[in-house]
């Protein structure tokens, strides 16, 4: 990185926003310890993914079209989510690439995008960050953030440096929880025994902690952990990679 601070875009996300708010904050002081500025704009609205999902293309490229010049400021639009992340950077510049007005900003803004993680890895240079927690941590990989971002080593390079965790593998960590969005919705039953197998892998592994780096996995699986009456507590990483966990409890286990 150079000398000047880099101008940040946090992309907060919905699910932050509405269920998570200290993942944000969170996300905040990871950029900002990294020596980036850190601008949260005001007239962010949804990636568009669930519309996208849904087969709206029209109100997805809506958004997009809305959502750009909030972003095309900065020199790093980043985000504490695969899904969302994945959402800017491959999809956006397909949903507007017939128009002349937005095809080339969106893919400048996109080639800008990062997953949270990858960014302080692969952009900041880190290896480490400053922080602790005392437990033993199942990983799991979200589908968006491996799949179409190749996410996978960054956080767990930055959570072998967290003084007092153990990280481990799930026995399936690629497997999808089931959530997928509209997914659950459209085909609960199949959604439902896929959480159901996650948290069998998540409860043979002998972590007392899950984290990921998406939210709306982190709580489709506390929801079946906690109805199981699990005593695993479930982080979004940036809490812990922040050293923020005390600012709200454990996914599912109260209001955050």
């Amino acid at each position: 990185m150079t000398d000047a601070r880099p101008n940040v875009a946090l992309f907060v996300t919905c699910l932050v926003d509405l269920f998570r708010p200290a993942v944000g904050f969170a996300a905040a002081k990871l950029l900002e310890d990294a020596g980036c500025t850190v601008t949260v704009p005001r007239s962010q609205t949804c990636c568009g993914q669930p519309a996208y999902n849904s087969g709206d293309r029209a109100d997805a490229a809506a958004i997009v079209r809305r959502t750009l010049p909030a972003l095309e400021p900065f020199d790093h639009v980043v985000a504490p989510s695969g899904s969302c992340a994945a959402m800017l950077r491959l999809h956006w510049p397909a949903l507007v690439a017939d128009e002349p007005d937005y095809a080339d900003r969106a893919a400048a803004v996109a080639a800008r995008t990062w997953e949270l993680t990858a960014f302080l890895t692969d952009v900041c240079g880190l290896d480490s960050v400053d922080a602790a927690y005392d437990g033993v941590a199942a990983y799991h990989d979200s589908c968006s953030g491996l799949r179409e971002l190749g996410v996978r080593e960054q956080p767990r390079r930055l959570l072998r440096g967290i003084a007092g965790l153990t990280v481990k593998d799930l026995g399936a960590p690629e497997e999808c929880c089931g959530f997928g969005g509209l997914f659950a919705v459209k085909y609960p039953d199949i959604s439902g025994r896929m959480v159901s197998d996650k948290a069998d892998d998540i409860e043979a592994s002998g972590a007392d902690t899950l984290l990921a780096g998406d939210l709306g996995c982190l709580m489709n699986m506390a929801g079946r952990l906690k109805r199981r009456g699990s005593a695993i507590r479930v982080r979004h990483v940036a809490e812990v990679l922040a050293g923020a966990t005390g600012a709200a409890p454990p996914i599912g286990e109260g209001e955050s």
